[in-house]
């Protein structure tokens, strides 16, 4: 099963939905669908986001992550 990179993600996000989207916020939807994540080398804190994915991407998102084969 092939699974989308983060700029496979982003490419397909802006194709479909007209805006590239940050891969904090992918990052974000995975956890949030309990896709195991690395943390970032400048995350503060493993234990909350700084920048959370805004709740009106998070459907686009899962959708990228389905058809990208990683749901």
């Amino acid at each position: 099963m092939h699974k989308g990179t983060v700029e496979e993600i982003q490419a397909y996000t802006k194709e479909k939905f007209g805006y590239k989207a940050k891969s904090c916020w992918i990052a974000d939807v995975k956890s949030q669908c309990n896709i195991p994540v690395k943390p970032a080398w400048n995350r503060k804190s493993l234990n909350e986001r700084e920048n959370q994915c805004p709740k009106d991407k998070i459907e686009q998102i899962e959708q990228a992550l389905k058809d990208l084969n990683w749901l």
